[in-house]
């Protein structure tokens, strides 16, 4: 059998990269193996320490993917975007698909006791949410609204925590001046490359 070419070997590593990224968003990293892992990825399980020193590295690595993800979406949005992003942020829509969704809230519940590396690198990614959120406090209300509504999946306690945090986040905008009258394109938090999403 011929030896997998290194360009192979890349693409490999980085399907690999992608599903663990979905996987650890939707069932946390304590609840997904290796074996999980590779078999989403389509690839044996022996194959893994070939690409990976260890399921930590791998799960630094898949924190990156996601937080890369969102910057994406994040990184051209003005003022009138970051209402329209919201608006997705904090709908059934993205509740619904943790594994698509974003990583500040998908690995939150990974992070008491996490690594050095791990610890850093969410806190960046953190960071950089609230920064083009507008502030910690929006960032906190945003994430914190989205996880309750998770946890609260299935009940109408669920729709009013979104509804009522996007309002309260729209309120703080007419406050502070963020412009709300134009609505251009929804902007969604699926995977790199998906493009906008439109819950309309």
């Amino acid at each position: 059998m011929s030896r997998v070419s290194q360009a192979q070997a890349r693409e490999n590593r980085q399907r690999v990269v992608e599903i663990a990224a979905r996987l650890f968003r939707e069932r946390g990293v304590a609840e997904v193996s290796l074996a999980d892992v590779m078999a989403g990825a389509g690839l044996t399980h022996g194959g893994f320490y070939k690409q990976f020193a260890s399921k930590d590295a791998l799960v630094v690595e898949a924190l990156t993917q996601g937080l890369t993800e969102i910057s994406s979406r994040l990184a051209p949005i003005g003022e009138t975007g970051r209402a329209r992003f919201l608006d997705y942020y904090l709908s059934p829509a993205h509740r619904d698909a943790p594994g698509d969704g974003c990583p500040v809230a998908g690995f939150v519940r990974d992070m008491p006791g996490a690594d050095a590396d791990l610890a850093a690198t969410y806190a960046a990614g953190v960071e950089y949410f609230a920064d083009k959120l507008g502030g910690t406090a929006a960032a906190s209300t945003a994430v914190g609204a989205l996880i309750l509504a998770r946890a609260t999946a299935g009940t109408p306690l669920s729709d009013r925590i979104l509804t009522e945090a996007l309002a309260s986040l729209s309120s703080l905008d007419e406050v502070v001046g963020v412009p709300t009258g134009q609505k251009p394109e929804r902007v969604g938090l699926g995977t790199a490359g998906s493009g906008s999403v439109d819950a309309d």
